[in-house]
Order: C-alpha cells, then sequence, then structure tokens
C-alpha cells in the first residue's frame, strides 16, 4: 500500500479507520476527492475504483501529483545530491516558481513540504525533532515515490475549484470524500469563506451521489451542515511543537446518507 506522498495541514491518517468504513457503506465505481490535499484516504483504501479523481485548488500540489504520476525518473534525479538543511531550506523558500520547470517546481514543492513543520502550505517553517529523523529519506525515496506512482496511474488529477468538480462528477455511482479547510484555522494558504459550506451542504442534499465530510466542530459548522447526519469524533489535532500545548478537539463527519 503506498503512503501520501507528503504531509499535509489536516491530513487524515488519524481518522482512516473511523472513515474507510463509511466509505464502504455504498457500493461506487467513481470516487472523487475534491480537496485532496495529501489524499491520505485515497492512498490508504484497499480497493480502487473503476475511475478515480484527486482535485486541488493548489497548482503546486497538482503539479506535483502530474509529475510524479508521469515523470518519476527526473523528478527522483532532482534530489541525488538533496541534504535536510535548514540553509537550503530557506533558500528553497526564496526561490522563484516561475523560473523553474514543472518538474523543478515539484521537486521544489516536495521538499519544501517534506521537510517543514506541520505540512503547512503557508507560514512554513523547517521542522526539527528530537524523536524522529528528518522526513526526507533518500535512501527510500525511490521505492516510496515508485508506490505512489504506480497507485496514481489511471487516476484522474484535476486543478478545479471544488464545486466544479462536484458538479462535473456527480453521478449515483459517484462517491465524494469532501475536506475543505477548516473554519478559522491557519495554514491552508487559501481563503474559504463560510458561503463555501453552506454551498457544500447545499450540494449535498441535492447531489446524485453520496457524499462524506470532515469539518471542525464548531457552531458554525453545525449550523451550515443542519439537518445532514452527524459523527463527533475527538482527536488532538494541532500544529502545536510543544506536545504539553496540544489538546483534543472535536471534529464532525458529516454525510448525506
Amino acid at each position: 500500500m503506498a503512503q501520501p506522498l507528503i504531509p499535509w495541514i489536516g491530513g487524515k491518517r488519524r481518522l482512516a479507520d473511523r472513515l474507510l468504513p463509511l466509505l464502504a457503506d455504498h457500493e461506487h465505481s467513481c470516487y472523487v476527492e475534491p480537496f485532496c490535499g495529501a489524499a491520505a484516504l485515497f492512498f490508504f483504501r484497499e480497493h480502487r475504483c473503476k475511475v478515480e479523481v484527486l482535485n486541488d485548488i493548489n497548482g503546486d500540489l497538482v503539479n506535483l501529483y502530474r509529475v510524479v504520476q508521469h515523470h518519476l525518473e527526473e523528478f527522483v534525479r532532482q534530489f541525488k545530491w538533496a541534504l535536510s538543511s535548514r540553509q537550503l531550506y530557506e533558500w528553497a523558500k526564496l526561490s522563484q516558481p516561475d523560473t523553474l520547470t514543472d518538474i523543478q517546481k515539484a521537486a521544489r514543492f516536495f521538499y519544501l513540504q517534506k521537510l517543514g513543520f506541520g505540512g503547512k502550505v503557508q507560514g512554513r517553517t523547517f521542522g526539527t525533532a528530537t524523536t524522529a529523523p528528518a522526513r526526507l529519506n533518500l535512501l527510500r525515496l525511490e521505492e516510496d515515490l515508485s508506490d505512489v506512482h504506480l497507485r496514481l496511474n489511471g487516476v484522474f488529477v484535476e486543478h478545479q475549484p471544488w464545486d466544479v468538480c462536484v458538479a462535473r462528477y456527480d453521478r449515483a455511482h459517484t462517491m465524494f470524500f469532501m475536506d475543505p479547510p477548516y473554519w478559522g484555522t491557519e495554514g491552508y494558504g487559501v481563503d474559504f469563506g463560510l458561503q463555501q459550506y453552506d454551498r457544500m451542504a447545499e450540494l449535498m442534499r441535492s447531489m446524485k451521489g453520496k457524499a462524506l465530510v470532515t469539518v471542525n466542530d464548531v457552531p458554525e459548522m453545525r449550523q451550515a451542515f443542519a439537518g445532514l447526519t452527524m459523527q463527533r469524533v475527538s482527536i488532538t489535532y494541532t500544529v502545536a511543537a510543544n506536545p504539553g500545548d496540544r489538546k483534543a478537539t472535536g471534529e464532525l463527519i458529516i454525510r448525506n446518507w
């Protein structure tokens, strides 16, 4: 089984055991993630669907998936002399993506996400720990990326607004997993207003397919998704550097069935 390609703020690794059985509740031949991010559930699913779609509004992320999907060997070559270095990390942040090829852009983005703290896209800082080595393991890089490359074979990688993606793929045989930016949190690098959640709930109530959504458990989200099936789960979910500052919080798992 392939592992997610990069760390990502709000990733669903720790909720996978709760979410995967729900995705299996209904038979479907098309699986779509309109906010794919690191696509943890996509990579953790045991069985492939006939049609699979990864979509995200982040162009760097979409470019990374497409490069690993189609140009793996050249991508791996970018890391032949790579080091896990705070100075190199800062230099990579300062480099101008517009001056790079798509493969170089993908390598830069991968390096920044792999070595950054908390999987943040905005406000990145170099991450270190006294209990684990650097995430960029050059000895396993090609092997890990080969697993991802094989898993991405035949997958549609889209770069559309989330609601455009939903409209394009909404059929009775489609299952959507939607993991939008959490309300009132930072680090995603995009603005996502309350009207977007209202729009999501509206589509969930009227769509042909099935949809599973995860959001943070705050009054605004309960109001936006009122009337849909909700389940609260508790999880320690923060990018606090000091483990003592991490507190259990609530998330909502919402579905339209």
